[in-house]
């Protein structure tokens, strides 16, 4: 059977987070993650999650200016204080609520010295992170939404990996951004699973429900399954209107006999 994550920053997003990790759990989420819940007191959060018994998988360090278009920070040289700074906040809130994994945003960088920098914040991210057992990720976002970003393919994050050498630093494996920048989802999926902490999903090319759209996610959800790995896959996509209007995909996809037919 697979199970599934709502990704709150998209999902149910028309409430306040705690009430959206309620809706979660009322329409069949095994899990909850969220994008920047700051704002939002964390025992309101915690109360929340221990109400429905859904847990938090993860969550996104701050973006910084988001007026300015920026999307992150601990890749973008001079700005080191900042993104330090951020990663102190996710830890922070990661730790209140329970979240097990944080999302490290890279930011808007080229070259040497955002290279350089990043491999830094993340040494930092990691060792700050590791005594709380919580694991820092990595996402590599795509060319069309996200034009300019530093971490652009699976091979740069593991090559970053690799380099700053700590055992809790994984990829985030987003099926849409990998899909519109390199493809071949199946093998990828096998042969970097030892390197992925958490897997998201949503059709291609328009980032909906993933029950169409180019990538056949019956068979990426079995070759998940068939893979050994149990977690909950994030659904990240954006609904067209309400969530709970988009959410027929759940129940066909959730269903132990639909991927017993799958096999």
């Amino acid at each position: 059977m697979t199970k599934f994550s709502a990704n709150l920053g998209f999902l149910f997003a028309d409430l306040p987070l705690p009430d959206a990790i309620r809706a979660a759990k009322a329409a069949g989420f095994h899990a909850v993650e969220c994008h920047w819940p700051y704002g939002v007191p964390p025992q309101d959060v915690k109360d929340a999650l221990d109400e429905t018994g859904l847990a938090m998988l993860g969550l996104n360090t701050n973006r910084g200016d988001v007026g300015k278009g920026e999307n992150g920070l601990s890749a973008v040289p001079d700005r080191t204080e900042e993104a330090r700074a951020a990663l102190d906040e996710a830890i922070s809130y990661a730790v209140a609520v329970g979240a097990g994994c944080i999302h490290v945003m890279a930011g808007f960088a080229e070259g040497t010295a955002a290279h350089e920098t990043f491999i830094a914040n993340l040494r930092y991210g990691c060792a700050a992170a590791q005594p709380h057992g919580i694991t820092i990720l990595i996402e590599p976002l795509n060319r069309y939404d996200a034009p300019g970003y530093f971490l652009k393919t699976t091979g740069q994050a593991c090559e970053i990996i690799r380099e700053v050498g700590t055992t809790n630093l994984k990829l985030m494996f987003d099926c849409y951004h990998v899909q519109l920048t390199e493809g071949d989802l199946s093998h990828r999926l096998a042969n970097l699973l030892p390197v992925i902490g958490h897997i998201q999903f949503a059709s291609v090319p328009d980032r909906g429900t993933p029950d169409h759209g180019e990538v056949n996610y019956r068979h990426i959800f079995q070759s998940i399954s068939d893979l050994d790995y149990d977690a909950p896959l994030g659904a990240e996509y954006k609904p067209v209107g309400p969530t709970k209007d988009a959410l027929g995909w759940l129940s066909e996809f959730s269903c132990g006999h639909c991927q017993t037919k799958l096999a």
